[in-house]
């Protein structure tokens, strides 16, 4: 993981990386018939497209191969079924959530030789086709529907019930380190949510791995390894986060823990 992980941007095979993270839930998972089968969607698409690659032929090509005869779909009525965000799951079953389906469109259309980003709007992932003087936004969950930037916004303001801001920033291209981290962070909420903390720690052990600066994640999984009683790295973890965010406004209660932690310590010695 942590060798694909440090390939140059633009060079990390997310494809790849997704199907190795899964392998924490799916020990005997081969990643690679699940990656021929998105070089063979990818074939699929490039015999659709002109010469020339005109932007909206090109989108349709995608669409074409992805939705209309493999089958995509949004997962509405299960968004939170953890599968959703396996890529072997989402191909196997052909449902994902907005950053997994976004995941494979980007994947195939790097295959395709299609200039594709990730626009990690708040709340709902969509992808991007990048054409001279513009860029196409195109939202995989819903079957590769295309998104002006009055449609992105309104979708911001019907997720947050008009209390997030639109920005342009919320259109700017995410990086394949991101994808991974926001891929993964939709993991960290489904299994925090159910206290499922053995699996919550390997996700946000990877989120570290993949941001080591973003303390926030480091206080989490110090947090959950103090639920899993693995009280050394807890303390490591948080040791390290209050060390680097003296303002942080749980700083109180992570100190209490910390103690608590010594003593519980000390209680197994």
């Amino acid at each position: 993981m942590a060798s694909l992980l440090n390939e140059p941007e633009g060079k990390i095979d997310l494809a790849r990386a997704a199907l190795i993270m899964a392998q924490d839930e799916y020990p005997a998972l081969n990643p690679q018939p699940f990656l021929d089968q998105m070089t063979s969607f990818a074939s699929r698409v490039t015999k659709r497209i002109s010469v020339g690659k005109d932007p909206i032929a090109t989108i349709a090509a995608l669409n074409g191969v992805l939705f209309e005869e493999e089958g995509f779909k949004g997962n509405a009525e299960e968004y939170y079924d953890p599968r959703n965000s396996f890529l072997n799951e989402v191909l196997d079953r052909r449902l994902g959530i907005p950053i997994s389906l976004s995941l494979l469109y980007l994947e195939v259309a790097r295959r395709a030789d299609i200039p594709m980003v990730g626009i990690g709007l708040p709340g709902h992932f969509i992808t991007g086709l990048i054409s001279p003087g513009r860029t196409f936004y195109v939202d995989p969950f819903h079957q590769g529907q295309l998104m002006t930037v009055k449609d992105c916004a309104e979708r911001v303001a019907k997720i947050f019930d008009g209390q997030m801001p639109f920005t342009p920033e919320h259109l700017a291209p995410v990086d394949g380190r991101g994808i991974l981290f926001r891929l993964l962070t939709n993991l960290k909420n489904i299994y925090m949510e159910s206290r499922s903390f053995a699996k919550g720690h390997a996700v946000i052990d990877k989120m570290v791995l993949l941001a080591p600066t973003e303390w926030a994640q480091v206080r989490d999984r110090g947090l959950v390894r103090y639920h899993l009683k693995h009280y050394p790295p807890a303390l490591a973890d948080l040791e390290l986060y209050v060390q680097n965010v003296p303002e942080a406004p749980d700083r109180p209660d992570i100190l209490k823990l910390l103690k608590l932690i010594v003593k519980e310590m000390k209680l197994k010695n």
